[in-house]
């Protein structure tokens, strides 16, 4: 059979849900037997959101074979069981990095290179080859229809669905259906009118998703579908819900699924959401309850810790918790100090980059040391570990991270020059390097040391988890630290990167390099954030008796 393609576009305003409607999709159909792929094409110019702003993109999502790519990935990769790459997401940059490096080259033999048909025919390409091997491939366009820049990449799914056929090629469009209240009514124009322009660039919709915050009528629903030239039963709605678990059920007891199967002749199994049935549920019953304080510089836009918030979620789910995460400034805690911290019964720093905000984070972290507070830090947070530990327990006054102060004479953190990557090849970076696409990327062996709470966690010697990071713990300095108390309990496979940290005598403190969060799913979990959710409970139970 085939590979069949459903391509996803997006219609009237952004961040209407299309990366969980394609995610939730995806789930349906894999859950039916299928053995399903998702693509994520993103119309800006950058090569990858590596250098993005978090305050503009949010978060960085990092697969395992190393690609820096949009957080749409994370969703899908949390709702399916198929592990995504470098091949599953690809920008305008990176296509048009391509077709120039073409052309320098010669390869179009002096041809004039041009929007159609080189640049389209790359999106074709890439597009293939992210969707090889699957029986369906979900492919999400960002933006919404009428953005200049996502032009190339409708005319390219328009000559797809032209080539491979309609029997293999099926369109969604998801749309705004505004709830006006003085009026009392949902209106339907912003939907007719977001068709109209996907028409006018040669897509006509098999399947409208209208987002909106209330049902919608049979007679809304029959006057969008003669006005767009999509039938009725194929007029959906994705309502506001409590938590985005509970779209797959909600979109299968519509139908949703039931009509991409029979449009695209798919031969497969009823579905089956039972996992997920388990996951709401789940979530539904919690028998306790805990506060965890995430400290960083990115609050204000919460999308930038997605990944983490999810696996907090997750870990609450596995252990019947409701896990209340509660955001902290750490520029804040600079200025003002550890007290709005008493009441939490955990604490998590998380990653960043930049000197902003990080002495508010080495307070943190001493804060939750020195009070027996359970504390988990990841990739930065275990930088701003060690950097507190050697300041305020191995007598290093001055210890610091060279990206935060390049005269400090006990630099426990510094630039990584040079590292060995899983297959042999060596990578080799100094301070002019270009920062995009520069770090310690992907999913990489961490050996854990016998006896520690790390081993303990995971059950296993060795783990591979992922990394997004350009500085690491300096072993010139190391063994004076070690000798002062702190537990190296991970290293890399060749014992020459730090990968884990804890401390001795304390009820749970754990830092690691790598990001966890980025391999935590709902029907699986993460035993690290397990482990650390239920030291948060004992903590919480010891902050309700006193």
């Amino acid at each position: 059979m085939p590979t069949k393609y459903i391509f996803i576009t997006g219609g009237v305003v952004s961040s209407l849900g299309k990366g969980i409607a394609s995610a939730s999709l995806a789930t349906l159909l894999e859950s039916r037997g299928l053995n399903v792929t998702m693509l994520k094409l993103d119309p800006y110019i950058n090569v990858d959101p590596g250098t993005m702003s978090p305050f503009q993109h949010g978060e960085v999502f990092v697969t395992n074979d190393g690609a820096e790519t949009d957080l749409d990935l994370g969703h899908y990769e949390r709702f399916i069981r198929q592990k995504l790459g470098k091949k599953n997401n690809f920008t305008a940059g990176r296509v048009y990095e391509n077709v120039i490096e073409r052309e320098r080259r010669g390869d179009y033999l002096g041809a004039t290179v041009q929007i159609i048909p080189h640049i389209t025919n790359e999106i074709k390409a890439l597009a293939e080859a992210g969707a090889k091997g699957a029986d369906v491939a979900l492919v999400e366009i960002g933006g919404t229809a009428g953005d200049i820049e996502s032009l190339p990449f409708l005319e390219a799914i328009r000559q797809m669905g032209l080539e491979l056929g309609r029997e293999n090629t099926l369109f969604i469009h998801l749309t705004l259906l505004p709830y006006i209240k003085v009026a009392g009514e949902l209106k339907t124009k912003p939907t007719q009118h977001s068709v109209k322009e996907l028409r006018g660039i040669g897509i006509q919709p098999d399947i409208l998703i209208c987002r909106s915050e209330y049902p919608l009528p049979d007679a809304e629903r029959a006057k969008i579908a003669l006005f767009t030239n999509v039938p009725a039963d194929s007029v959906f709605t994705s309502l506001d819900v409590d938590t985005i678990y509970k779209v797959p059920r909600a979109l299968h007891d519509q139908g949703l699924d039931d009509i991409v199967v029979q449009r695209l002749a798919l031969d497969c199994n009823p579905t089956d959401l039972s996992e997920w049935d388990r996951v709401v549920e789940k979530l539904n019953s919690p028998v306790s309850s805990v506060d965890i304080a995430m400290v960083g510089k990115y609050i204000d836009l919460t999308e930038a810790y997605k990944s983490l918030s999810e696996a907090l979620l997750h870990a609450g789910l596995n252990t019947r918790t409701k896990v209340n995460i509660h955001y902290f400034d750490s520029e804040e805690i600079e200025k003002n100090g550890t007290d709005c911290l008493t009441e939490m019964s955990a604490i998590l720093v998380p990653g960043g980059f930049g000197n902003r905000g990080v002495e508010g984070k080495i307070a943190t972290v001493q804060y939750a040391r020195e009070n027996n507070v359970p504390y988990l830090g990841i990739c930065l947070g275990m930088q701003v570990a060690v950097i507190e530990y050697a300041r305020n327990v191995a007598g290093m006054a001055d210890a610091n991270s060279t990206e935060f102060n390049s005269d400090t004479t006990h630099p426990v953190v510094a630039l990584i020059t040079e590292w060995q990557d899983e297959d042999g090849s060596t990578q080799t970076r100094d301070m002019d390097s270009d920062l995009g696409g520069t770090m310690r990327l992907g999913g990489q062996e961490c050996a854990l040391a016998e006896g520690s709470l790390a081993k303990e966690v995971y059950g296993a010697s060795v783990i591979t988890e992922r990394h997004r990071h350009r500085y690491e713990v300096n072993n010139t300095l190391i063994q004076q630290i070690e000798e002062a108390g702190l537990v190296i309990s991970g290293k890399s496979i060749d014992g020459t990167l730090v990968e884990m940290v804890e401390v001795k005598n304390h009820p749970w403190f754990v830092a690691c390099q790598f990001h966890p969060e980025f391999t935590s799913t709902p029907r699986d979990g993460h035993p690290l954030f397990e482990s650390f959710v239920k030291a948060a409970n004992e903590a919480h139970n010891l902050i309700l008796s006193s």
